[in-house]
């Protein structure tokens, strides 16, 4: 009897679940349409598997197919998304003081939590003439690099600490730490500072000032910051602003209408 090729098999070993989320893993920033062909590969199922699967994804919403017969995430699977609790809950009430952040110095003013090892923007508001960033909202960036990431990495339990220090650290710029101990020693001066500073370390022209969002019993739940010219850039004045943010969000959070 002859062998199945690789991918039919593998078809048949992987549920229904599995190969809806596989097909939705396979959109990414540098790939937000895919033909049925290229999504099937990124998948790894076979085209007739994801040909099935992506009518039905078509058809609920969750993708669209585009006039030039290309699948792209779809508006149902956003407004679903947008749902999320922690993200929703945390971005209505920080939204007013990002908006204050933005008008006091119209430089990028962004948002994020912490998920597993990595940093999770979950809101930015991008000055028009302020230095360009690579994040956008959604998307995902290591906790050592960023703002935001190392105020919350600063403050997160020390088995998470542990886990990124012992792995390896990539390096975006020359100016990125990736020294365990040196990182280990910012954590500690981020915590008796209150707020975090990342110099170039995404990228050369950046700077970002950052400070945790504690919750009522001492979580830090969230991050807030700045990110502005490196060149020129005053920190402390900056780490003023952000904190008094951190803590204006912090104060907002009971206010919220927690979900059943």
């Amino acid at each position: 009897m002859p062998v199945p090729p690789p991918s039919a098999a593998a078809d048949r070993c992987r549920t229904v679940t599995g190969k809806v989320l596989a097909l939705l893993a396979a959109f990414g920033p540098d790939t937000p349409a895919l033909t049925l062909s290229e999504l099937a590969r990124r998948a790894g199922l076979s085209v007739p598997t994801a040909h099935r699967r992506v009518s039905e994804l078509v058809a609920w919403g969750a993708l669209e197919r585009g006039p030039d017969r290309r699948l792209r995430i779809g508006l149902r699977l956003w407004e679903v998304g947008s749902l999320a609790p922690r993200g929703l809950g945390l971005r209505e009430a920080a939204l007013p003081f990002l908006e204050d952040l933005y008008e006091l110095t119209h430089e990028n003013v962004q948002f994020a939590v912490r998920d597993g090892l990595e940093v999770v923007f979950v809101e930015r508001i991008a000055g028009r003439h302020a230095v360009p960033v690579l994040t956008r909202v959604g998307g995902r960036f290591a906790l050592h690099a960023t703002g935001v990431g190392l105020a919350l990495l600063a403050h997160a339990a020390p088995e998470v600490q542990e886990q990124v220090l012992a792995a390896p650290l990539p390096a975006y710029t020359s100016k990125t730490v990736t020294d365990p101990m040196v990182l280990r020693q910012m954590l500690a001066d981020i915590r008796r500072d209150g707020y975090a500073v990342s110099d170039g370390q995404v990228t050369l022209d950046a700077l970002s000032v950052a400070a945790p969002i504690f919750s009522a019993d001492g979580t830090a739940i969230a991050a807030v910051s700045l990110v502005v010219r490196a060149d020129g850039a005053q920190p402390a004045a900056l780490a003023l602003a952000i904190r008094g943010a951190a803590r204006g969000i912090a104060r907002a959070l009971p206010t919220l209408r927690q979900p059943c």
